[in-house]
């Protein structure tokens, strides 16, 4: 593999060749398996021993435990990644309760945590954060022989406004998305509701695809620092969904050529102004509310660019962040040796930047 080992990270990618670029997402993209493994058997056990223990002795009953965020979606990184573990609860009937005696719950949860952490063998070193803030919760999950990997989760209670979905199962009823739309205030309020519908619309790629998704994070990641009151850069997540569009739109195949998707990506973050993207999977614009917001949200002056949750209409990934300077950084990677092909550049996908309804 003709990679140059550089100390700086983003150079380590823009000086390997186009060619190479599978093999150093292999190298050095993709999680230790052994660690992912023992992850994954700590978690189960911390899932299960929530819903077997929170609450015991209240009304209040854990209707189901979630794990969402790169590590359920099989797009983590190597080293250090970010998970959720949703904990959906009976006591919120409706979005707007949900946050509800948060303070109260996240309480209970943390005592359930530490009695875990007590009664439980973990191969991993179980660490929860000290942080006081009441209406957080996190905790993190540390290999015992490479201290470089960990898996960093939040804790989330939420209403369950799903209910039971099961392999394959349908799109949820469109009241769900009727009752969202009329509770909600901020973009995304409630979008950890929808985890699993986050979580399955990425799970269920192909194998490739999810490598393209760590690569565009990393390269994300390893030259984007934000300097300090210029504002934020898109979430993650966005990039997320800006590559699964990508591929989709350049013609679904699941043995693309990787520098060509990278380059695709890499397109369309320089043409961000012009981004709109959405897909209808999960909620239906056969149902006339859903219709109506969908087309508010896609006519929203000075809004592009628009990436909509394909689980939660209501957050746009693409707005108030600073695009500019992403595009920028993308344009300077195109021209660099990850994205050229023998001399020559690997050529793009045609993706228009903008879903045609």
């Amino acid at each position: 593999m003709s990679v140059i080992h550089c100390t700086n990270g983003e150079s380590l990618l823009h000086q390997t060749p186009a060619r190479d670029l599978d093999k150093f997402i292999s190298r050095f993209l993709q999680p230790n398996r052994h660690f992912l493994a023992q992850v994954n058997k700590a978690v189960n056990t911390i899932c299960s021993f929530l819903r077997e223990n929170c609450f015991r002795n209240s009304p209040i009953k854990v209707l189901k435990v979630v794990k969402g965020g790169s590590s359920a979606k099989g797009t983590a990184l190597r080293g250090r990644s970010d998970a959720d573990i949703v904990v959906f609860l009976s006591c919120f009937t409706q979005f707007t309760e949900q946050g509800n005696k948060r303070a109260e719950i996240i309480s209970e949860i943390r005592a359930q945590l530490e009695a875990c952490q007590q009664e439980q063998q973990f191969e991993v070193k179980f660490e929860i954060s000290k942080w006081e803030n009441p209406r957080v919760l996190s905790f993190s999950l540390t290999s015992q022989t490479m201290l470089d990997h960990s898996v960093d989760f939040d804790v989330l209670p939420a209403f369950d406004a799903l209910g039971e979905l099961g392999a394959g199962s349908r799109p949820p009823h469109a009241q769900v998305y009727r009752d969202l739309i009329r509770s909600y205030h901020c973009a995304g309020e409630f979008s950890t509701c929808f985890t699993e519908l986050q979580r399955d619309f990425i799970v269920s790629r192909p194998t490739k695809l999810k490598s393209l998704i760590r690569l565009v994070k990393y390269w994300y990641r390893q030259g984007h620092k934000m300097p300090k009151g210029k504002g934020s850069l898109p979430p993650q997540h966005g990039l997320e969904l800006l590559t699964v569009y990508a591929w989709e739109q350049g013609g679904q195949d699941p043995q693309f050529g990787m520098a060509e998707g990278f380059r695709t990506v890499l397109e369309l973050i320089t043409q961000y102004h012009q981004l709109r993207v959405y897909w209808t999977v999960n909620y239906s614009a056969e149902d006339e509310t859903i219709r109506d917001f969908l087309r508010q949200q896609l006519q929203k002056p000075r809004s592009r660019p628009i990436i909509l949750d394909p689980a939660d209409p209501t957050g746009n990934l693409g707005h108030s962040a600073r695009w500019d300077l992403l595009a920028k950084e993308a344009e300077d990677s195109m021209s660099a040796l990850c994205c050229t092909d023998r001399d020559a550049p690997a050529e793009p996908g045609t993706v228009a930047p903008e879903r045609q309804s």
